[in-house]
């Protein structure tokens, strides 16, 4: 297996409960840093990651600029700023434009994401309403990293994942449960057989 370093997920409508499950699902040791961007109403939900923070095995938390990205955290956007990675696995936020409508911009993730770790990158994007990383995630696929959709059919809302799909030729298209599995496979089986 090759090293999987970051996980990135994009969510919108109809994707809290599917993130929900991914984090909860991880275990205390995960060897990946999980960043997300889940498109929520203007405001940061602190209520929301705190929540998740509470019942996850993995310490969840908003990300915060020049903050040193760590494996076995999972960190969400701030509401209504995007979020970027540097070139030396630093956070840096930004008011930019919106991208796709979005702020924060699941492409704008993705796209930093794929250039700061290359092939050592898995991108999740699941349900959503728009077409907000269908492109970040065609960056990650063109740079070597690991790309999966939710089946749109699994989907809340499926225009997201459709998009996505469309743009990137995903490597797996599997409903939330087949994504958790699949994300649990590649992560214990590189440290049992290394």
């Amino acid at each position: 297996m090759s090293g999987f370093e970051a996980l990135v997920l994009g969510a919108s409508a109809g994707g809290l409960r599917p993130i929900r499950d991914l984090l909860l699902a991880l275990p205390p040791h995960f060897p990946l840093a999980v960043i997300v961007v889940q498109h929520m109403a203007e405001r940061s939900d602190d209520g929301w990651i705190l929540h998740l923070d509470h019942l996850a095995g993995i310490r969840v938390k908003e990300a915060e600029e020049k903050e040193p990205i760590l494996p076995g955290r999972a960190y969400l956007a701030p509401g209504n700023y995007h979020l970027l990675i540097e070139s030396d696995r630093t956070f840096s936020i930004s008011l930019d434009e919106r991208v796709t409508y979005a702020r924060p911009s699941i492409d704008v993730l993705f796209g930093s994401a794929a250039d700061a770790y290359g092939k050592a990158l898995v991108g999740v994007v699941f349900s959503g309403g728009n077409a907000d990383g269908a492109q970040g995630l065609k960056w990650i696929k063109e740079r070597g990293g690991l790309t999966i959709v939710q089946d749109p059919t699994s989907a809340e809302v499926p225009s997201m994942p459709t998009a996505a799909i469309a743009a990137s030729a995903p490597d797996h298209v599997l409903p939330p449960s087949g994504i958790i599995d699949l994300i649990m496979n590649i992560t214990t089986a590189r440290h049992h057989h290394p």
